[in-house]
């Protein structure tokens, strides 16, 4: 009979041994197992274990020991160190218990004294008196960039994370937390607001993070671009939460689990969030506080009286850091209004502004200025660069210079078609809104014929529909047009910058594997631009307005890869400039300029940033002696205050009067460029490039892009030699980042 050895059960059977003689009547009941443990009795096999041994019985009887012999006993015992009983354990043996606070002073998160250490905060210097007398929990400690983060920050950078850290920690400006970020494109903007962030999340002098929360408010386009970068830097060490859809319900449960988020370690501490949702669900976000509001792109603020101003505005949180490449769009007003989002009241309310700022350094800078008044708008620019930048960081774009292969920035002047000057002339003869204008009227019809003339330098097939309807302007305008024309087809050899277009996308697909960026203000051209790659097989993306979020990240990513097949990309500059990364080209193609030149600026610099391994071509297309070229020199206005007032240019040339900025409608047939001749360039004799002296002193313009004027001897791109070889004429001026970088 099989029975178990433990020592209760043989304690017990060792018992009832005795009671067993007593009941010999008795019999155990005969189950399966009992009837199969009988057989094996029966038969003398047996099927248990042989590595089965019986237990040895235990006594609780202790041994009999003097004082002495247990007193030695105890200690032999204490002297024995703790082992964790884990075999092969080498990690730490618990030093510290659980619930008792650690004793002596506070210490920093981060080593400040390792190379390469960014110390944004040291505390000061105590003295022995002091430090026996200072209380040991409030003992300030440094604060350490992560050194994850550290170590591929260029100098630069660095220099921008301790100028934000000091300003959102109100160091710089007493009382003051806010402050501008307005370093141009591609200087890495991104990446030290995550660090900004990453520090104020974790530590502060005081030994605890500063924030619990940031909210990051950007272009709907650039949501997932920020979430991809916090998880490219920080490498899971925090999990962001970002934005991009869904329905009302959802979003709202979404913001409202983030604001309710509370103690010092958040889950989600990171929001990421469109302008429009932020707009939508505001109410959501303002019933708590946030830590530190983080606005990319924040130009978008530009009007104080919009709907997502007054959003951002009235959320509860004193640290806003606003991120622009071009704070100056078009007047300091506007200007104005990012300062006072940032830090409200270092300038004054907004007539105040007004009065003592920006009607001083306009009447400064306008061309038919008289000396005092010139003199009076110097002064008042140097009294508002001084109070700004203590609030503003600016860097340019040549200090990439020492990082990323040379850019050239081409102005390419096209003439207009034959068919293309008829139907602009006939417009100027029978539109009214031109006369209105003249009166100095500016009417929907007269914008509405600005954008008629802007589309016809573009493309005829723009302006079609109209000739068609016969409306104001193009009437009688139909028979103009080639036998048989239909807007089926593109047709490049009818628009002077399409043909251009046409020669260096040939060209480009024929001696290199540069892939180009084709960028334009209107869908209609960007439909043009499809026409015209499918009738030369080249393959193509598309990104406007039409297109979702999360399918805007992928043909991005998909068009960066070098193995991706695509040639061409084209880009909405209203739904796409701002922010994309599209490394993937080293051309690009500005089709038409917009009136503002931030527009212009944001989209150009879409390929010469962080990644960038070829020479960069920026070709920027414009109808000779048409309304494009006026659009350019208004450009030149606007660019110049910036330069001003951001990037304190005391030199910048005072290039056209205002009044000579309303002289929208009219043609210059008989120039190869408009704008080259308003500029007084003494560079060129008889249309051919001179060399300037050593000194520089015959250069008369500010503009970055009309550094060297050139005819076809002068080219230096190989494209655009063999569009001029094509019989197409045009003359161009170019920018070169080659003298930065020491090549001659």
């Amino acid at each position: 009979q099989r029975r178990s050895l433990a020592p209760s059960q043989l304690a017990k059977r060792k018992a009832g041994d005795e009671d067993e003689e007593e009941e010999e009547d008795w019999q155990p009941p005969t189950g399966r197992k009992r009837q199969k443990a009988a057989a094996e009795t029966e038969s003398g096999e047996c099927y248990r274990s042989p590595f089965r041994k019986p237990l040895a019985q235990l006594t609780n009887r202790p041994q009999c020991l003097d004082s002495s012999q247990h007193e030695a006993f105890i200690r032999s015992i204490l002297s024995k160190p703790f082992k964790v009983p884990i075999p092969n354990y080498k990690g730490p043996l618990g030093l510290r218990s659980l619930g008792v606070k650690r004793a002596g002073l506070r210490g920093p998160l981060h080593d400040p004294f390792e190379e390469g250490a960014l110390v944004l905060y040291e505390p000061p210097v105590l003295s022995a008196h002091d430090q026996l007398k200072i209380d040991k929990d409030k003992v300030p400690v440094h604060v350490v960039v992560d050194p994850v983060l550290s170590r591929v920050l260029r100098p630069h950078q660095r220099e921008g994370v301790k100028f934000l850290w000091d300003c959102v920690t109100s160091r710089r400006i007493p009382g003051s937390h806010g402050c501008i970020m307005a370093d141009e494109m591609g200087l890495g903007k991104t990446l030290q607001c995550i660090t900004l962030m990453w520090t104020l999340l974790r530590q502060s002098p005081d030994c605890k993070p500063e924030i619990e929360k940031a909210v990051v408010v950007s272009p709907s386009s650039l949501v997932r671009n920020w979430y991809n970068e916090v998880e490219k830097w920080l490498g899971g060490r925090i999990q962001p939460l970002a934005i991009d859809g869904g329905s009302k319900e959802e979003i709202d449960r979404k913001l409202a689990g983030f604001m309710n988020q509370r103690g010092l370690r958040v889950p989600s501490p990171i929001l990421i969030i469109s302008y429009e949702t932020f707009r939508l669900h505001a109410e959501v976000l303002q019933k708590g506080t946030v830590g530190l509001v983080i606005c990319d792109e924040g130009h978008r603020l530009k009007n104080s009286e919009n709907q997502t101003y007054q959003a951002l505005n009235s959320l509860n949180t004193p640290r806003r850091v606003l991120i622009s490449g071009t704070p100056i769009q078009n007047d300091l007003l506007e200007y104005f209004s990012l300062v006072h989002f940032v830090n409200s009241g270092i300038l004054g309310t907004a007539q105040e502004f007004k009065r003592h700022f920006e009607m001083p350094i306009l009447k400064g800078r306008d061309a038919d200025a008289s000396e005092a008044e010139r003199h009076k708008g110097e002064e008042r620019l140097k009294e508002l660069i001084s109070i700004v930048n203590r609030c503003l960081i600016r860097r340019t774009s040549d200090i990439l210079s020492k990082y990323l292969p040379v850019k050239i920035e081409q102005v390419v002047c096209c003439r207009l078609t034959p068919l293309q000057t008829e139907l602009y002339k006939n417009f100027l003869k029978q539109a009214k809104p031109v006369e209105e204008l003249k009166e100095g009227k500016i009417s929907v019809s007269s914008l509405s014929s600005i954008t008629s003339l802007k589309k016809l330098c573009n493309h005829p097939a723009l302006i079609y529909d109209k000739c068609v309807e016969e409306e104001e302007g193009f009437m009688g305008t139909l028979g103009m047009f080639p036998s048989g024309y239909s807007t089926k087809s593109v047709e490049p050899q009818l628009s002077g910058k399409m043909l251009v277009l046409d020669y260096i996308l040939a060209v480009t697909k024929s001696t290199s594997n540069d892939k180009v960026v084709l960028v334009s203000n209107y869908t209609q051209t960007l439909d043009l631009f499809e026409k015209l790659c499918r009738s030369r097989r080249y393959l193509y993306v598309r990104l406007d307005g039409t297109m979702s979020i999360k399918k805007r990240a992928k043909i991005v990513e998909r068009f960066n890869s070098p193995s991706s097949p695509e040639f061409i990309f084209m880009l909405s500059s209203k739904a796409g400039g701002c922010g994309l990364n599209l490394i993937g080209a080293n051309r690009l193609v500005m089709f038409d300029p917009d009136w503002n030149p931030a527009n212009d600026e944001q989209a150009m610099a879409r390929v010469w940033r962080d990644g960038q391994k070829k020479m960069c071509y920026i070709y920027r297309l414009l109808s000779t002696g048409t309304i494009e070229e006026k659009i350019f020199q208004r450009q030149t206005h606007k660019k110049a205050l910036s330069s001003c007032v951001v990037d304190e240019e005391q030199d910048v040339e005072r290039h056209f009067s205002l009044g000579e900025l309303k002289e929208l409608f009219t043609l210059n047939e008989t120039t190869t460029s408009d704008t080259h001749d308003k500029i007084k360039c003494r560079r060129c004799v008889n249309g051919h490039q001179v060399r300037p002296p050593p000194d520089g002193s015959d250069c008369t313009s500010d503009l970055s892009q009309w550094h060297h004027c050139a005819d076809k001897r002068g080219l230096q791109d190989s494209v655009l030699k063999a569009a001029w070889d094509a019989a197409v004429t045009f003359t161009f001026h170019h920018h070169s980042h080659e003298e930065q970088r020491g090549i001659p």
